[in-house]
């Protein structure tokens, strides 16, 4: 889904049919991914939660810290972490602890449920992940992630076998800055050897990633985020490429 170029309160300011003079939109020669929610998703809260924990939970206690999670995301404590939570790895952890800890039960193992975040074998692909990337290589196009987090990604992709059709890893935390900063959109232009014009950002997030159009680039943002291990509908993502189904 791409955003609208210029919008007022009430939507358009101004749509002027396509004339006989505009020029066509340059060749799609580029595509970055975001992580979280467009090509991976972590193991549910739950399995994780039991994990972490070392002891079965019934469903009726899980479903309470469930809850409490939740409601920790109002905790005004919470909130303050999670302000640009991304710029580095200190503020990306103390933000996610400081949300684990907000629920008793899960205090004593705020770290360990951190680090999952990091452990290659929580996060599962989507279903159509890998042939997505697969498809979108072999046609020639360059691919890159850009993705705002605390930590490296490339052992997850390696994990899966996924890191070989990435000429590009541009993780928020490296460069101080997060989403939609054209800062990371173009550095990731720049690796490619793509103009941002020729480049496609897709991503979950309408501002964040649907940000890239600030920066020059289209973007693609997919809906509302999938089961981990489900298709993701990234078959969208080889069209907007121009590629054949």
């Amino acid at each position: 889904m791409s955003l609208p170029p210029v919008c007022g309160p009430e939507g358009p300011i101004r749509t002027t049919p396509a004339g006989p003079h505009d020029a066509a939109p340059a060749t799609v020669r580029a595509v970055l991914f975001d992580f979280s929610g467009t090509l991976f998703q972590i193991e549910t809260y739950a399995a994780r939660i039991r994990s972490a924990l070392g002891r079965p939970v019934d469903d009726a206690t899980m479903d309470r810290i469930l809850g409490g999670l939740e409601a920790g995301l109002s905790n005004p404590e919470v909130v303050r972490a999670q302000q640009a939570r991304d710029v580095s790895s200190h503020a990306h952890r103390h933000a996610f602890t400081t949300w684990y800890a907000s629920v008793p039960e899960l205090a004593p193992c705020a770290g360990a449920l951190y680090a999952q975040l990091q452990a290659p074998e929580q996060w599962v692909p989507y279903t159509d992940t890998a042939t997505a990337l697969a498809r979108l290589a072999q046609a020639g196009l360059a691919l890159g992630v850009v993705s705002d987090v605390g930590w490296d990604l490339r052992a997850t992709f390696a994990h899966h076998g996924l890191d070989g059709y990435f000429s590009a890893w541009v993780h928020s935390y490296e460069h101080g800055t997060e989403k939609p900063d054209p800062v990371l959109f173009h550095h990731a232009c720049r690796e490619l050897g793509a103009d941002p014009s020729e480049t496609l950002m897709v991503g979950d997030h309408p501002a964040k990633d649907g940000g890239a159009v600030g920066a020059g680039l289209r973007a693609y943002v997919l809906p509302a985020g999938s089961a981990p291990g489900s298709l993701r509908g990234l078959d969208a993502v080889l069209r907007l490429a121009g590629l054949s189904q």
